[in-house]
């Protein structure tokens, strides 16, 4: 049995196995310190009884009034423990988190426009596309459509302050914006 336990700064030297997947996307340590002392209750690992890091997921909150949110900035599962529920145990403690403590909206994040595995699974959990940013990402260099592997889809999906679902939108694909017009 694993334990859904909140992110300490120690686990920063024991994530590397999950680091390394082509999707997660590697930040400094000053970037992880700065979300653990700034929201340490959006921040939490996946971890086995033997004290392995199973996953782990980062988020904040921001905005003001209905565009107040949370977001995922970081979501990874070590390879060795996908297709267990992990990643939708993650992304459903955030959105209580999110709802419950910082009274957001929604939830948003983004996922490379060629992760359709990830674009998959978030639509499964609720998540709906809200729109295109144009160069969110640096290329991956996978010679597919270099549009693509630099652009990335703002998916949202609404919390219980949103019961008219304001903050999404039917035709989110059809949506593009610079990288530049998002906050």
């Amino acid at each position: 049995m694993s334990v859904l336990r909140p992110f300490r700064a120690t686990d920063m030297f024991k994530f590397n196995h999950i680091n390394l997947d082509l999707w997660t996307e590697t930040y400094a340590i000053n970037f992880y310190l700065g979300y653990f002392s700034r929201w340490p209750d959006m921040c939490a690992v996946q971890e086995t009884p033997q004290g392995r890091i199973m996953g782990y997921v980062i988020g904040k909150a921001e905005g003001a009034g209905p565009e107040r949110h949370g977001h995922v900035t970081a979501l990874s599962v070590a390879p060795e423990y996908r297709r267990l529920g992990l990643a939708r145990k993650f992304m459903s403690w955030l959105e209580q988190v999110s709802d419950e403590n910082y009274r957001g909206y929604f939830v948003d994040l983004y996922v490379r426009c060629v992760n359709t595995d990830a674009i998959k699974m978030y639509e499964s959990f609720g998540y709906s596309v809200y729109r295109r940013v144009k160069e969110y990402y640096s290329n991956l260099g996978l010679g597919l459509n270099p549009r693509d592997e630099e652009d990335g889809f703002d998916m949202r999906k609404p919390l219980s302050r949103d019961p008219m679902r304001r903050s999404v939108r039917a035709n989110g694909r059809d949506i593009t914006v610079s990288a530049h017009e998002v906050p």
